[in-house]
Parts: structure tokens; sequence; C-alpha cells
């Protein structure tokens, strides 16, 4: 089923809710929210029914080659082991980014950001982090390079695969740290959302549930969408479970990083508004686990 006016995705993205509905830039934005709204909702849907002059370019299909880099591989072996990145420096819990430009007609024109003011401001103390988190989204242990990310797993689950080899769900702070590093940079690689660079802006949806269409990216795919601690695809490609810090259960659930639509898609934002027995075909995690001292 492919989705034709603003009206239907909207339904559809409502009873989907995997929408990144809060942009969390202060302390107050992390608290619980309820179930997307249809304004939530709507806001994703109005920038998938874009022109293309006004959204990024198309991107590649899943297990295609997406943006180029020419970054240099990150080691991930070392304190963490193999297939873990070290995070290790000063984190602030509440920034202050600042959009440039819009890429949206109203009124939906604070869905996607073009561009953000150089550079971001911390507005409170900053608090050192050390831990070590996975470089990509949580695979089945295939070894194979065209492997997809995990799906389809609550909160939960996730956690028990993570704590099953040793590791555990990152809590909300440690994602957010990982995605944009000391410089606080509201994507993963800078204060311009590139075109191309990560997994998003994909407008052909499908339908709901399991008719969503299924643009996974494998790990190999999208190199650019790498943040400064070499840390993969922490935006667009999957949504990903994290810990929200000091959660009473059933609500210690969150999702950062949006999926493959025309969200968000930056690192301080987060969907609040599911418990931990949500699941979907969009949802993914990554592990992280307590760095050795250093």
């Amino acid at each position: 089923m492919v989705l034709q006016s603003p009206i239907s995705k909207a339904i559809f993205l409502t009873a989907l809710g995997g929408v990144t509905v809060a942009a969390a830039t202060r302390a107050s934005d992390r608290q619980p929210l309820p179930a997307p709204s249809v304004m939530d909702a709507r806001d994703a849907a109005a920038a998938s029914s874009l022109p293309a002059s006004s959204s990024a370019a198309p991107l590649a299909a899943a297990g295609g080659g997406g943006a180029k880099s020419k970054t240099a591989e990150p080691a991930t072996t070392g304190p963490c082991g193999a297939g873990m990145v070290l995070v290790d420096g000063e984190y602030c819990p509440d920034a202050e980014q600042v959009c440039l430009k819009w890429l949206d007609p109203p009124p939906y024109q604070n869905t996607r950001c073009g561009e953000y003011a150089k550079p971001s401001k911390c507005k409170t103390a900053r608090q050192h982090r050390r831990f070590c988190i996975d470089k990509e989204e949580y695979v089945e242990p295939s070894g194979a390079d065209d492997a997809l990310p995990v799906v389809g797993k609550k909160w939960g689950e996730a956690k028990s695969l993570c704590e099953a080899r040793g590791a555990r769900l990152c809590k909300e702070s440690e994602w957010e740290f990982a995605c944009e590093g000391p410089e606080m940079t509201p994507y993963p690689y800078g204060y311009k959302r590139e075109p191309g660079a990560c997994n998003v802006d994909r407008t052909d949806l499908g339908g709901a549930e399991d008719k969503l269409t299924d643009h996974r990216a494998a790990a190999a795919s999208f190199p650019q969408c790498t943040s400064s601690f070499g840390v993969h695809h922490l935006t667009g490609n999957v949504d990903e479970w994290v810990e929200r810090e000091n959660g009473v259960a059933p609500n210690r659930s969150a999702l950062r990083g949006g999926w493959w639509l025309p969200g968000r898609n930056r690192c301080r934002a987060a969907t609040l508004g599911h418990d931990e027995t949500y699941a979907g075909k969009q949802v993914g995690f990554r592990c992280c686990k307590d760095a050795p001292p250093g």
C-alpha cells in the first residue's frame, strides 16, 4: 500500500507510533510523554510528502552503499574489546542547539533542521562519562557483512540480549554522548543535515505494521553516518532502545536516533511514548557496558 496523502500518512504514522516526538534539549524534555499525538505524526508525514527539492536526496535501498566518507576506520579493539568503541570525555546534560535553517514549510517547519548554529552551547556543568558502546546496531551473530540490524524486540528482550553477552542497554545520556561527542554536534557527523549521509528521509514507507516497507541498511552502508567517537548508524536506519535514567517499570524505555522516515533524526531527539512492551519493524538497539579504568 502506498500512502498518497498527508492525512493518510498521518493516520499510518500515528498507528505505528515510531515517530521521533521530543527534541530533548532540556532536562524537562526527557520526562515521560503520552503516546505520539496526531500532530507529532503529522509533522513527520508532512515531511514525507514534500517535493524532492525540499527533502534530502533519495538514499540507497537496504544494504546499499549510501554516502561515502574518507574518515579512517576507527579501532574497535582495545579496552572495550572487538566490536565496541570507547567513549571517554565530558558530557553536557543540557545543550543549546539553535536551528538556522528549517527544511520544511509551515506548519511543519520544526521537523527537520538543515543547519544548526556553530558551536552548540552547554548550559550546565559537564559530567565525565567513560563507557563502551557497540560500534554497530545489534545484529544476529552471523558474521555476515550484509547482516541487517535486529528489529521487532520489546525493550526487555533487547535488555536480555545485551546482558547475555555481558553488556547492557545503553543509558540515554550514554547514547546521546556517543552520538554528538564533546562538541555537542546536533547530527553525529556535524551541524548540517547532509543528504544521503544516514539512512533517513525515505518516503516510500508502505503501510502500517507488517505492511511497513523494510528499508534497513547493513552495517557496511552509509559510512559517513559516524560520530566523532567512531560509532556508526546512531541516527536513522532503525530506532534504538535505550534505558531512561531513573525510570521505573514499565516506563524505563526510550527510543533514540529515529529510523528511515523523514523525522528529526538528531542526537538530542527522543521518542518517549512507548512502554517496555512495544515492538516494531523499525525498532532495534545496541549495547553498552562499563569501561575498564583508564
